[in-house]
């Protein structure tokens, strides 16, 4: 383990003929410190030097103190350069009905540490700044810091798929191609975690389309005619700004976990909902590593799977209220599509619910399943149905 002050250790001068009594001393004092530390102030330790003895002790205490029960060190940790990778896949047909339609399926890949802050094409300069401007930064002045980037595509279709002209009774064809930033900020003395993220990415690409084709040949599924209709075809670009409060609830035990979350978003999707979620089981990172609750469609399946490697096995689930304002995917943007509707024809308020399990593994695999849905987006016609599909999480953490 390094050492958690940066400096190095003294040198001492022993006798030889000492070093029984040293190593006494040694071990009365190794037995106390655990009662010292816990008794002085940890913002000492911010400025006075440690031997690489007591910096060892220290960070020991520290992790030990965030895994029980699972809560932020007192002080800022030292986020490492790569902590963890997660590759998610959704798709409509890993659930237990046979569907193929609305949110059809989404593919992502997200990565974690240092390396995601300082990416030449991270986007965190931007989304420090906008943090900055809307006043989150300051909202948790004792922070422990982690930065993410997740890079994704998901697609939308009608039921018939087989018809190449346009189906003006169903919902459009849709379809975003991303790259997403996110940083969290935690409050240890309140137990409130901030999560902001900025996603960039176009509307209308083929790319979508092409892939869930090629797919379905190879499976020999039915083949998709009409993504020559989707939203804002041939391209245009989108944004999504969103900030989310989590509060650990006093009700959680070191077997169950319970938090609500307040969620607003910006952009592609501009709504505001309250959430609460729940995981218990075998549970050894802090609560708020673990946010399946921040997921929005694709974006944010394949957030939120850093920390240390640790056996665990739990269930997970929530229940969201959500006010949408705007759905790109189905109103268009700034381009004429061909196939859109209008606010007035939609619902703007949902009901959200996921259900899921996840079994990870001391080597730092991790492998989950989620069950989500959501009620119907359209008020009426073949379009007004509720919606649900599956996911599959591999991560791997170090």
């Amino acid at each position: 383990m390094n050492n958690a002050s940066g400096y190095a250790a003294p040198r001492w001068g022993v006798h030889p003929n000492s070093g029984l009594l040293l190593t006494a001393v040694f071990l009365i004092v190794l037995g106390a410190a655990p009662t010292a530390l816990a008794q002085t102030d940890p913002g000492r330790y911010n400025n006075a030097p440690l031997n690489q003895a007591d910096g060892q002790i220290q960070l020991a205490l520290l992790e030990q103190d965030e895994r029980t029960p699972r809560r932020p060190r007192p002080e800022p940790r030292r986020e490492p350069a790569k902590e963890s990778w997660s590759f998610a896949f959704d798709n409509d047909a890993l659930v237990p009905s046979n569907r193929d339609q609305d949110y059809t399926y989404g593919l992502s890949l997200s990565y974690t540490g240092r390396d995601a802050r300082d990416a030449w094409y991270s986007l965190n300069p931007v989304l420090g700044a906008l943090d900055g401007l809307f006043g989150v930064d300051g909202r948790a002045p004792q922070r422990v810091d982690g930065h993410s980037i997740e890079f994704g595509l998901f697609g939308f279709t009608p039921e018939d798929k087989a018809a190449s002209t346009p189906v003006y009774n169903d919902r459009p064809y849709a379809s975003l191609i991303y790259l997403s930033q996110s940083r969290v900020r935690i409050d240890p003395h309140e137990n409130v975690a901030w999560h902001s993220s900025l996603t960039l990415g176009a509307l209308g690409l083929a790319m979508v389309g092409n892939g869930q084709n090629a797919v379905h040949k190879v499976i020999g599924s039915e083949h998709a005619e009409g993504w020559k209709h989707q939203v804002s075809e041939g391209g245009e670009p989108t944004a999504r700004y969103t900030v989310a409060r989590q509060k650990y609830l006093d009700v959680s035990s070191p077997n169950l976990e319970v938090k609500s979350t307040v969620q607003a978003s910006a952009g592609y999707l501009t709504e505001a909902r309250w959430s609460l979620s729940f995981r218990g089981g075998r549970i050894a990172d802090p609560w708020w590593r673990f946010n399946p609750e921040l997921a929005s469609y694709g974006d944010g399946a394949a957030r939120g799977n850093g920390g240390p490697a640790r056996a665990e096995s739990y269930v997970w689930g929530g229940v969201a209220v959500v006010a949408r304002g705007y759905n790109a995917f189905l109103q268009g943007q700034f381009r004429d599509s061909e196939v859109s509707y209008d606010s007035g024809d939609l619902n703007h308020a949902l009901l959200e619910a996921w259900l899921g399990y996840t079994q990870s593994f001391a080597s730092g695999w991790r492998l989950s399943y989620v069950l989500r849905g959501h009620t119907s987006e359209v008020r009426e016609g073949p379009a007004d149905r509720n919606l649900m599909w599956g996911g599959l999480i591999i991560a791997r953490t170090f």
